[in-house]
């Protein structure tokens, strides 16, 4: 099967390492330079640098032919959220099925990635790739477990069989709804816990945000039309454990250092990648509203990202709730 990986950092890099040895497999990036660069180096010095690309893996800044390699094949776009319609739009009519890998929300439409794939192309077989996963684990090959959703099944099937390996196991969904709520909203999540643990509040406050956050999430989800059991899965429940707890999660990296009394200009200077938690938390918490769904972790985030008030303040309120029903 034809692969092609529209996207060139860390994600879209790791995941066509992963698969080039089993499928032939073009990278695009979106600069030429940067291109010739990893082409000749065989690194993508600006993500990966650690990571050697293997020779198989063909690496394109012709959008064109980057697309036309996967004619028949697989199309993944790799790009953050704010890239996804730009990249949609520029497909052929006979763009083959495609998955994103981007979590979060639009900025500015509040769309999730199906929607915006409606917006862009209906008539597009389109589905979303995601669940618990560093790039930098997928690029060494160790063990991870993704999830392909889709209303197309076939879509979800070709995925595994671009993907499936002994070191990668490929799981598949006919719930795109719910594996994208989970993947956006396990990123703001992590700034909360992050802020938690840099303020050193503790292992239980740890353990009360990330099931907090998982009910939050939960109940987002059911209101834009997923189903429950999808949040206790890989793109729910493993994608929330590892970026609330991961050493290598930039989501929960901004909230250590909001703890620490550091401005999100500084954070955001200092991490020099996205983080898109920071992107999607504000429009994450204005669907709930518009939904009338309680998100108060969220709302907390979001006001101390806005620097209404300090973790502290946000401590303060979460905790002064009133007493409720778990359920």
């Amino acid at each position: 099967m034809n692969l092609t990986v529209l996207g060139a950092g860390a994600w879209g890099t790791a995941l066509a390492v992963s698969a080039c040895t089993r499928q032939p497999t073009r990278l695009w990036a979106r600069d030429a330079a940067r291109a010739a660069a990893m082409r000749s180096e065989r690194r993508n010095r600006r993500y990966l640098n650690d990571v050697a690309l293997p020779p198989a893996l063909q690496i394109d800044a012709d959008f064109d032919a980057a697309v036309a390699h996967a004619r028949g094949g697989l199309l993944v776009v790799a790009t953050p959220m704010a890239g996804l319609e730009v990249v949609l739009r520029r497909l052929p009519a006979d763009a083959p099925g495609v998955l994103w890998l981007c979590k979060g929300f639009q900025e500015g439409t509040g769309r999730l990635g199906h929607e915006i794939a409606r917006a862009a192309c209906p008539s597009l077989s389109a589905g979303v790739l995601s669940g618990p996963s560093f790039a930098i684990e997928v690029a060494r090959g160790q063990p991870t477990a993704l999830v392909a959703a889709s209303h197309d099944a076939a879509l979800a099937e070709r995925a595994v069989e671009a993907f499936h390996s002994d070191t990668m196991r490929i799981y598949t969904s006919n719930d795109p709804v719910g594996v994208e709520v989970g993947g956006a909203v396990k990123n703001v999540m992590a700034i909360a816990t992050g802020i938690a643990d840099g303020m050193q509040l503790g292992l239980n406050a740890r353990a009360a945000l990330v099931t907090r956050g998982l009910a939050e999430m939960t109940r987002l989800g059911l209101a834009l039309g997923a189903r429950a059991e999808t949040f206790m899965g890989l793109s729910g429940l493993g994608d929330l454990v590892l970026t609330t707890t991961g050493e290598l999660s930039r989501n929960r990296r901004v909230g250590l250092l909001l703890a620490q009394g550091q401005t999100l200009a500084q954070i955001l200077a200092e991490l020099g990648h996205v983080a898109e938690g920071v992107l999607s938390a504000a429009t994450v918490l204005k669907r709930a509203q518009a939904l009338n769904v309680a998100m108060p972790i969220t709302e907390a985030v979001v006001a101390v990202l806005e620097r209404r008030i300090t973790p502290a303040q946000a401590l303060g309120l979460l905790m002064g709730r009133e007493a409720r029903s778990e359920n």
